[in-house]
């Protein structure tokens, strides 16, 4: 009997220690599974929306699903810095909403209306930013996108996003910015630190305006280059950067058309969505970003520990397998 108890006691020291041991195990994997998925969850998707005045309708036409954040590319305000009613956007904002986005509409873009720069200006600034605010909260927008290029970028900048971020913070909006590496040095660091999220565009170094410099807008290089700039250089948190990319191709040379969409571009090139070039049979080129190395961007953005990537534009990407949006949902969670 004694001998009995030692050996039921011994089974059950053993038993016990084996089941310790299994359940440390459980936990360690669960441990190391539940970094990337914190991450993950907090990774935003971004896609711009370009379909001014029908922006209802085209909505329906992308997958909500695997967004978490929708712009309505433009709105733009008439002369006297005034919004007009807009029931596209209204109903556009419903949608978003149902679909659990947050979602904004952007001003500016690379052709404003020519009275921007004045409604920028002290004298009419004031007015502006209370119309921009009025707008947002009346739509029920989660903020403002300010995507204001080029020449505008000038002295009346600073100033006029200084003062929209105190107005859109008072009114429990965001405010974001989009920006590039070449623009972005014009802008001081502290208003640089005002935007919420920065939506860095790494596209478009080169393009039909530029004939003489053929070859890829928008490689992985950029992409990298541009992190760096913002994150190591500028200083700005990594969580705050979404990178961008084009879901469309620039043509150069004989034959090649200025520019295509993504799926324009594999729907009139067999096998195009695994490459990020096409020859056309008169000898000219197109360059844009297929699914690998669209793959590519986001596995480092993951990596690197950034906020999530940007899309320009929706309306550009296929609506099956070859999706590039679906490319990047799949990337994020495997």
């Amino acid at each position: 009997m004694l001998n009995r108890l030692r050996y039921r006691n011994t089974f059950q020291i053993i038993a016990l220690s084996l089941f310790i041991l299994f359940v440390t195990i459980q936990c360690g994997r669960s441990g190391s599974k539940n970094g990337p998925d914190n991450q993950t969850k907090n990774f935003r998707v971004w896609g711009y929306l370009f379909s001014p005045g029908r922006w209802d309708e085209s909505i329906q036409q992308t997958n909500p699903a695997q967004l978490t954040d929708i712009s309505l590319a433009f709105i733009q305000p008439d002369a006297s810095g005034q919004f007009a009613d807009n029931p596209s956007a209204a109903s556009a904002v419903s949608i978003a909403k149902n679909n659990k986005l947050r979602v904004y509409f952007s001003i500016g873009g690379g052709d404003p209306p020519a009275h921007f720069e004045a409604l920028m200006q002290p004298a009419q600034r004031g007015t502006f930013i209370r119309n921009l605010v009025d707008f947002t909260k009346k739509h029920g927008f989660d903020g403002i996108d300010v995507d204001i290029e080029n020449s505008l970028i000038n002295e009346h900048y600073e100033g006029f996003v200084n003062e929209l971020s105190v107005a859109l913070k008072a009114a429990g909006k965001q405010m974001t910015a989009a920006l590039a590496s070449w623009n972005a040095g014009k802008i001081s660091d502290h208003t640089l630190a005002l935007f919420d999220g920065i939506l860095v565009m790494s596209y478009d170094k080169t393009g039909p305006w530029n004939p003489a410099n053929a070859g890829p807008h928008s490689p992985l290089s950029m992409l990298q280059d541009d992190f760096v700039y913002f994150s190591q250089t500028r200083k700005v948190p990594a969580e705050k950067l979404l990178m961008g990319l084009p879901f469309y191709g620039y043509g150069f040379g004989p034959g090649a058309p200025e520019s295509l969409t993504y799926k324009d571009i594999i729907q009139r090139y067999a096998g195009a969505e695994q490459k990020d070039e096409i020859t056309v049979p008169e000898g000219g080129h197109i360059y844009y970003n297929g699914i690998p190395t669209i793959r590519s961007k986001v596995e480092y953005v993951l990596k690197n520990k950034g906020g999530g990537v940007m899309i320009w534009q929706l309306l550009g990407d296929s609506e099956d397998r070859s999706s590039l949006l679906y490319t990047i949902r799949k990337t994020i969670d495997p």
